[in-house]
């Protein structure tokens, strides 16, 4: 018994990493209508230039991903600005053949720049801490962090939604493009705003990446599938639904494992395919929320 309770407990805290993996994936789609191919690569390019940091300024990763994320910011700004908003429009395809192109850049940029080697965030003492929570179980400090992380971007996102100008023009792009931009609203901008945010929230999953498993150049493809997978699951553009997609995901992975070591992988990715069959807009499918 005590075996399956560990499983829910990593399980939920896993979900914590796949919420931070999706979040940005889901301010994209929620704000622009953009599906990104290569966010899963950008998550590795940030983890790299959060390794770069740390590497050459001698800081812990926590300090590095605070110098990190206004680099991204504006990496995320200008990209939007200048190459993706010319591809948005009534047609899907653009976006999806760019995005693609770019995933294939960042990955044999990186593997130009840092070899096929794997590497990972050291941050001394807590990457092994643990709390007990009696009995036999207990939790990495770090998986807990991830987790609260998760919560706290997801209550920031919110905020920035309903309680600023620039959410206000978030969501009536997002409502109605056409009519945003007859009230004034500079579209492009406001996307480009949109992306860099979202880069923010990239650098933040990028660190709990780095420093809860090894990364290397090749690994985006499978961390864009665990956020395609949570944001499907949670229901397209709302932020506390991908937050439970990505406890459901992790939950079905480590109870998966706990029954098979062999299911880990397939136990998610069946439990993405049973909510599909079941609610094919999600769990909570709305608009962001």
């Amino acid at each position: 018994m005590n075996g399956l309770l560990d499983a829910i407990i990593q399980g939920v805290l896993l979900g914590g990493l796949y919420a931070l993996f999706a979040t940005g994936l889901s301010l994209m789609f929620g704000v622009m209508r953009l599906v990104n191919l290569a966010h899963g690569d950008l998550i590795v390019l940030a983890a790299f230039v959060i390794l770069t940091v740390t590497e050459k300024l001698g800081v812990d990763p926590f300090a590095a991903v605070l110098l990190a994320a206004p680099i991204l910011f504006a990496i995320g700004f200008g990209l939007q600005h200048v190459l993706l908003n010319r591809t948005l429009g009534r047609d899907l395809l653009p976006p999806l053949l760019v995005t693609f192109g770019l995933s294939i850049i960042i990955q044999n940029g990186l593997l130009q720049m840092f070899s096929a080697d794997s590497r990972r965030l050291r941050s001394g003492a807590i990457e092994t801490a643990s709390v007990s929570l009696g009995g036999d179980i207990a939790v990495g400090v770090v998986p807990l962090l991830t987790l609260v992380s998760a919560i706290a971007v997801i209550v920031v996102l919110n905020f920035i939604f309903y309680r600023t100008s620039i959410g206000r023009a978030f969501r009536a792009t997002s409502d109605d493009l056409d009519v945003a931009q007859l009230m004034g609203i500079d579209v492009n901008r406001t996307f480009a705003m949109a992306m860099g945010i979202a880069f923010v929230v990239i650098a933040i999953a990028a660190l709990y990446l780095g420093l809860r498993a090894n990364f290397d150049p090749t690994i985006g493809p499978a961390r864009l599938l665990y956020a395609f997978e949570a944001v499907i699951i949670g229901g397209l553009g709302s932020f506390w639904g991908t937050l439970a997609g990505g406890i459901i995901l992790g939950l079905a992975q480590t109870i998966g494992a706990h029954i098979d070591p062999e299911w880990q992988i397939l136990s998610g990715h069946l439990a993405f395919l049973l909510v599909l069959v079941l609610r094919p807009r999600g769990l909570f499918p709305r608009a962001i929320d």
